[in-house]
């Protein structure tokens, strides 16, 4: 009996504690399932912040390009700034760094400087609070539009590009534009050199567009006569640079129409210097040496003869050696002037001395007839004399001339023996005859022409010089 009660109550309780334990189980579930979603809407909540936090970083957010900000793309830039309507003025200034070089076989200059433009395209204008500037290298200039402007008779140019090439493009927020370029140009310079090396050279550097006539683009000075600007330390070797100015004109062409076109200009003055020791002065000395043949005997034809040679071929190695530094000009120059002159009285001292050995050979046949003599014979011992000491002696008391005879070889023989005492005799005569005396004798024997010709040359050739230098200089 007590087994069936305690049966039928676990039957009433098990199903209560059933119903207990699984509503728990719902609870716990229930609860996890809520935390759950409480930390995932924490989580959305803290991602949304920091997405806010960074947005709020400006160093964290990503600057637009450099096209989006000018409106690049929303502009057809192959066309001018202004199409239509008035020319578009392009002002200009110019720095120059440094003049390279000169040349005067090829007629042209080589000049390093700084380029710069500028000019107004509303296209590019951006909004700016600070009114701050944008700079820009290179890459931007093939999307935009930029003037033309080319140098005029220019043989070879180019932008230096080391690192990166040298050019430089700074837009302000309203459309006023700063295009600057490093150029190194040769030009040519039409040089005149009929002073040379006494000249002054002006030369001239001229820009111009090459697409837009006046129609469509003014070029002008920025700053006008300022606008021209040179390094302090400018300098050549044979050239001083006088002036630098700036200038402005049109050109025309009859195809196209008329262009606005800047010049600069600078003069260059050569240093004479260089010249005067390399040619004029070198001239000089050779004209003065070959008066020293005028003071030398006579008769003495290899000493004379020599000299005269080779003064003559001095100046023909100078003239070679300028000719071959200058331009095939077909006008003279005025050192062409000066070494010709001086070419011509050094050969002239060579024709002199030549005029003076033909009356000398003339003078002594007319001597030698009237004392009977044959005509082109003369005594062994004057011709001895004269290859001893330099010098012709026509005065009897000095050498005896006796006659020449046409003897057999036997005669001739024994003659030639019997005279080496008499000549040995003769020699030492003549040394004594001649100590103290050579001057004199010199002086005896000169031709009347080479007495003239020591006054005549040099006073001519110093008239020369001043007529040179004071027309020239």
């Amino acid at each position: 009996m007590v087994l069936v009660i305690k049966l039928l109550l676990l039957t009433c309780l098990w199903p209560t504690a059933v119903l207990t334990s699984v509503s728990s189980q719902s609870d716990h579930h229930h609860f996890h399932h809520h935390h759950q979603q409480k930390c995932s809407s924490m989580k959305k909540y803290n991602s949304k912040r920091d997405i806010k936090t960074r947005k709020l970083d400006s160093t964290k957010v990503r600057p637009l390009k450099a096209e989006q900000l000018l409106r690049i793309d929303n502009h057809d830039f192959a066309m001018r700034p202004g199409f239509g309507g008035s020319p578009i003025p392009v002002g200009i200034d110019v720095q120059v760094e440094s003049i390279d070089s000169i040349s005067e076989v090829d007629m042209d200059f080589t000049m390093t400087l700084y380029l710069r433009h500028y000019w107004k395209d509303e296209r590019l204008s951006f909004p700016s609070t600070k009114n701050r500037s944008m700079t820009f290298d290179g890459r931007l200039i093939k999307k935009i539009w930029v003037p033309d402007v080319f140098f005029v008779h220019s043989k070879r140019s180019f932008i230096h590009d080391t690192t990166m090439e040298n050019i430089m493009l700074r837009v302000y927020p309203d459309g006023n534009v700063l295009f600057s370029l490093r150029i190194t140009v040769s030009s040519m310079c039409f040089m005149d050199f009929s002073r040379f090396p006494l000249d002054t050279q002006n030369c001239s550097l001229e820009l111009e567009s090459y697409a837009y006539n006046e129609d469509d683009l003014m070029l002008y000075w920025k700053h006008g006569n300022e606008s021209l600007s040179t390094d302090e330390h400018i300098s050549l070797s044979q050239f001083f640079i006088e002036e630098f100015s700036a200038s402005s004109g049109l050109a025309f062409y009859s195809s196209t129409g008329w262009y606005n076109r800047l010049f600069i200009n600078f003069a260059l003055r050569r240093h004479i210097f260089f010249f005067v020791l390399q040619s004029y002065f070198p001239a000089m000395l050779m004209v003065m040496l070959s008066w020293v043949s005028f003071w030398i005997d006579r008769r003495a034809v290899p000493a004379r003869v020599s000299l005269g040679i080779t003064t003559v071929l001095t100046m023909s190695t100078i003239i070679t050696g300028v000719s071959a530094s200058m331009p095939q000009v077909s006008y003279i120059k005025a050192v062409d002037v000066y070494l010709w002159i001086s070419f011509l009285f050094v050969f002239l001292s060579v024709i002199e001395y030549a005029a003076v050995n033909y009356l000398t050979t003339a003078e002594e046949r007319k001597q030698l007839k009237k004392r009977g003599k044959v005509s082109g014979m003369y005594n062994i011992d004057a011709v001895q004399a004269m290859a001893f000491d330099g010098c012709y002696h026509d005065n009897e008391a000095d050498i005896d001339m006796t006659t020449f005879a046409v003897h057999s070889e036997e005669s001739s023989a024994r003659g030639r023996t019997a005279s080496i005492p008499n000549l040995d005799a003769t020699r030492i005569k003549r040394k004594r005859s001649l100590k103290g005396n050579v001057g004199r004798i010199i002086l005896q024997n000169n031709h009347i022409i080479d007495t003239y010709s020591r006054i005549i040359f040099p006073t001519v050739y110093i008239l020369f010089n001043f007529f040179y230098w004071g027309l020239y200089v």
